[in-house]
């Protein structure tokens, strides 16, 4: 027997979007999960949007206001895809409100409100999963095995690179995502925190770190209406950017392994360039998201001049087999939030957390906050976890 699951979305911007279709596409890729999740409620403040994605999605109800939400008896878990600095009171709210949540990284604009969001699911007893949709690849997955099982030898060090040109343009809006008030960092928290999460993922807890930050563009024009994504706002109001456009970071790891993660908002010509390679005594592994399905791989005994193969992962990797019936057939960025839908949904039916939970929520933040420290003080710094 499957079991409805009243679900609702806050915050209706592309993310908002992607969850929504994410759960209406999760039992066709899984259909042996037992709970049918059912779109009842979406919140978004600004004026209509919240009705024009209940009338295209087909839920229940639309409203301005999330607390609408977190009363609603028939929501029973909730995407919080809303602004960074709302996402602590919003979470903290549902979870009090006995409501399961799915909330996009960094979970606010600092650790300790990534540990206050964490510490509400654990006292609420229910099940918060976390953004952090790269792990999901399977060729990541892939990765993290044959790194955990000595395929390449001990790691010796990885470099990590989160390079876009989202907010390249003169005149990208001055939208909250440049504010420290509401945004918090910036590409420390929009890419860095998946580097972060990344780092982790592959390769276990950063011991310390030290980093530089820079803002390249300064200054941009403050939008007159509503935004959504990277929207433009030329002859706008000029306004200061409060948080940087780039940073680089050199790591060091607990295992002794050395690493550098390096993420930049405004790289003219790279589109979502990100991906890793890491490097061990007797090998080395390689991904880029933009060929999200091949992963690079060097084994041998030759050190040097030691080939590169590319690998096509296929049914045997991660939750490929979920959408693909064969290697090189490819998946994409929206499957990674399937498989993170499921992922979600399987811990409220199981009690038990898969995927990325608040605990990597907490780490990845406590790494950025480090990083932050370290580029104000110009040192080596320790990730500390709040208390």
């Amino acid at each position: 027997m499957v079991d409805a699951l009243g679900v609702a979305v806050v915050g209706f911007g592309w993310m908002g979007r992607v969850h929504t279709q994410a759960y209406a596409r999760v039992r066709h890729h899984y259909p042996h999960l037992p709970l049918r999740p059912e779109l009842v409620a979406v919140a978004e403040e600004v004026p209509g949007r919240a009705e024009e994605a209940a009338e295209r999605f087909g839920f229940a109800s639309a409203t301005r206001d999330w607390r609408e939400v977190a009363a609603d008896p028939r929501v029973h878990a909730v995407s919080i895809t809303a602004p960074n600095f709302l996402h602590r009171e919003i979470a903290v709210a549902m979870a009090g409100a006995g409501k399961h949540i799915w909330i996009e990284k960094p979970v606010g604009l600092t650790a300790r409100d990534a540990r206050a969001v964490a510490d509400a699911v654990a006292g609420a007893g229910v099940q918060g999963s976390v953004g952090f949709n790269y792990r999901n690849a399977p060729a990541v997955e892939a990765a993290r095995d044959l790194i955990a099982a000595g395929e390449i030898g001990t790691v010796t060090h990885v470099r990590i690179r989160l390079f876009s040109d989202y907010a390249a343009h003169p005149e990208g809006a001055l939208t909250w995502r440049f504010e420290r008030e509401r945004g918090g960092s910036g590409v420390l928290g929009d890419l860095a925190s998946h580097g972060a999460d990344l780092a982790r993922f592959l390769l276990g807890e950063i011991a310390s770190l030290t980093a530089d930050t820079a803002v390249f563009l300064p200054e941009r024009a403050r939008p007159t209406a509503a935004t959504a994504g990277h929207s433009r706002a030329a002859g706008g109001e000029p306004g200061a950017v409060e948080n940087e456009d780039y940073v680089s970071c050199l790591l060091r790891f607990a295992s002794g392994a050395r690493g550098v993660l390096e993420a930049c908002r405004v790289s003219v010509g790279e589109q979502n360039n990100y991906g890793f390679e890491v490097h061990g005594t007797t090998g080395a592994v390689y991904w880029d998201f933009r060929r999200m399905n091949e992963l690079g791989v060097s084994q041998g005994t030759s050190y040097q001049d030691q080939p590169v193969s590319t690998v096509h992962v296929g049914p045997g990797h991660g939750e490929f087999a979920a959408f693909q019936p064969g290697a090189a057939n490819a998946m994409g960025y929206d499957d990674l939030k399937v498989v993170e839908a499921h992922r979600f949904l399987r811990s409220i039916a199981e009690g038990t957390p898969y995927g990325a939970t608040l605990t990597d929520a907490v780490h990845s933040a406590a790494v950025l906050d480090a990083m932050t420290r370290s580029a104000e003080r110009g040192a080596w710094v320790a990730p500390e976890l709040p208390g």
